[in-house]
């Protein structure tokens, strides 16, 4: 029956030819989900149902189920009881070695809740508080005026600058190997937080590398010591480590890969720090940790249940983030999850605390989703638990439509302040189109004169436009939350003489980096000894948008003489970064 329902599949992709394969793969997977999520509701007996759920969840991994194509391990607790454990595709392209559930991964940012675990160890032991000042422990942090704690670093909310985008500033790829002395030692050198501690949330790798060093400098053992004996070894997790030596020979490990026109590459990782990311383990491991929450063998109820609380920030409110963890609401269900993102590992684990059940995902391909895999099966276990969550309700959603000539006003580049990066409207077969960057569009269907449905996103999110005389403005809503408010802007268009002025060599100290900027091709550019260059586009006056993830905002400054004398550049993660003008460049 399994090798029709995969038939069924690629039919439904032949029959569309004109539309995405991928799209019509994914919503022939739903379909037949949902079908055999209705047959298993007819069955009474538990061993039907059992092996009926082991069916819909190799349907679920189906694209997975190739021992040519990089793959992914899926496990399921439920009740105290590892449920599921499976493995698919290849763990290793070039020798053909198929991904199993003892597959060794990197799970990159999930390893965060190791981190917290550890501190707060050490805050049960009497060693350290949670609101202990960072600079207590590691005084090479900068006094920057305020303090920052240890719930701040493991909350998101210190406002120190993320390594990953320094570094990437400074030169760094991210595929070079990368220790913590690099990190402490850029860490040293930052001279401005991005905010006040408490102020606000913005994800920060960076507290969780000089967490991991408070552990370290604190019990006086490596933190990949630490964890070994504290955590892993109690917990019976034995192909679990903190992965601090990028030479250590691990066996049966998954190498990641990600994709191009040519195929299938490798996606080479060298990290050799821990604390943000760095864990080495299997998913059968990870449920061990899971039952962990559900029934204590290290560690204890207060610990976790701290662990789990919700982080405020300095007026009270709450944002999401827990401690190395997040919480939401999946289809009526609290959900308390974390994913993960390095090279080509993608990775996730969703506790469902009050259903006494988790998943956790796995995956060596870039271009997996294992949140969306993972609440797939997710959905086979809880069905009967869950109400109709946000996707479901937009297939509801009652559409209209609009002509040509009733959308046009909204067509334009719109500017997002606060986030540094600008959004592009425009229309295309007579349909609104909503461009992201970097080929990243998406279509946005109308609700009603003012206000459309983005499609695609797996989110209830909204797009609202308010046209004045000689302004426009757009509203970008997502599952009811605080709308995000961007203004129109026409870009400012620099001759090649013009852009002349911007020329010049730029120093940042907080760095020991700088970038020349030159024209090349009538168009300025960003270059470094170790980088590829970055091409820079005008946005407004004296401001322009790079064209790399890390250099994305690029301001420049002036003196009292109108001459430029500096630029501040911000990535998202990184704000307001200065760069100063040397003192032979300047006019």
């Amino acid at each position: 029956m399994m090798l029709y329902k995969k038939v069924f599949i690629y039919k439904c992709c032949e029959l569309l030819p004109n539309y995405d394969t991928m799209k019509y793969f994914k919503f022939s997977l739903t379909l037949l989900t949902l079908i055999g999520i209705l047959s298993i509701g007819c069955q009474s007996n538990l061993k039907n149902y059992s092996s009926d759920s082991e069916e819909l969840i190799d349907i679920v991994f189906a694209e997975y189920d190739n021992i040519d194509k990089p793959g992914a391990a899926v496990a399921v607790v439920k009740d105290g009881e590892i449920e599921f454990q499976k493995g698919y595709g290849s763990a290793n392209l070039e020798y053909g070695i198929p991904v199993t559930s003892s597959t060794i991964f990197h799970i990159a940012s999930i390893s965060k809740q190791f981190t917290v675990f550890s501190i707060l160890l050490l805050v049960d032991e009497g060693k350290l508080s949670f609101d202990d000042d960072v600079r207590k422990y590691i005084p090479e942090v900068p006094d920057f005026g305020k303090i920052i704690t240890l719930r701040h670093l493991a909350s998101h909310t210190s406002g120190l600058r993320d390594q990953w985008n320094l570094l990437a500033m400074a030169g760094w790829r991210l595929d070079d190997v990368i220790n913590k002395e690099h990190i402490l030692k850029i860490v040293a050198k930052q001279k401005v937080l991005n905010f006040d501690p408490g102020e606000e949330y913005s994800y920060s790798n960076t507290g969780f590398t000089l967490l991991a060093e408070v552990v370290s400098r604190v019990s006086g053992k490596s933190f990949a010591e630490f964890t070994r004996s504290r955590i892993f070894d109690s917990l019976g997790m034995s192909n679990t480590l903190f992965y601090d030596d990028h030479e250590k020979i691990v066996k049966n490990r998954a190498y990641s890969y990600f994709s191009d026109d040519t195929g299938y590459k490798k996606s080479v990782l060298s990290y050799a720090n821990v604390g943000a990311t760095s864990l080495f383990t299997t998913v059968e491991d990870l449920c061990l940790w899971a039952l962990n929450f559900e029934s204590p063998k290290v560690g204890n109820s207060k610990i976790l249940e701290e662990m789990s609380t919700l982080a405020k920030l300095n007026n009270g409110e709450t944002f999401g983030g827990a401690y190395g963890q997040f919480i939401n609401e999946y289809k009526g269900l609290k959900q308390i999850q974390h994913g993960g993102a390095d090279a080509g590992y993608r990775t996730y684990i969703g506790r469902f605390p009050e259903q006494h059940f988790t998943v956790v995902v796995f995956s060596n391909y870039a271009d997996s989703e294992p949140d969306e895999l993972a609440l797939s099966v997710a959905d086979i276990f809880l069905k009967d638990e869950m109400s109709l969550g946000p996707n479901e309700t937009n297939k509801e959603t009652a559409f209209i439509t609009l002509t040509e000539d009733e959308v046009k006003d909204f067509v334009g580049n719109y500017w997002i302040e606060g986030g540094f990066y600008s959004r592009e409207i425009y229309i295309e077969n007579d349909t609104l189109r909503y461009l992201r960057g970097e080929n990243r569009v998406r279509q946005l269907v109308p609700i009603d004169e003012n206000t459309f449905q983005m499609l695609d996103v797996g989110v209830d999110l909204k797009v609202s436009f308010e046209v004045e005389e000689d302004q426009k403005t757009m509203k970008v809503t997502i599952d009811d939350g605080e709308p995000i408010i961007s203004e129109s802007y026409i870009p400012k268009d620099y001759s090649k003489q013009e852009l002349q002025e911007f020329t010049g060599t730029f120093y940042s100290e907080e760095l020991s980096t700088s970038y020349r900027l030159t024209i090349k091709d009538d168009t300025l550019r960003a270059t470094h000894s170790r980088l590829n260059d970055i091409t820079i586009i005008p946005i407004k006056k004296d401001m322009f948008l790079g064209d790399r993830w890390f250099f994305k905002n690029i301001r420049f400054e002036r003196d009292n003489s109108n001459s430029i004398s500096g630029i501040r550049v911000s990535s998202g993660r990184v704000k307001n970064l200065y760069f100063e003008k040397t003192a032979h460049n300047k006019k």
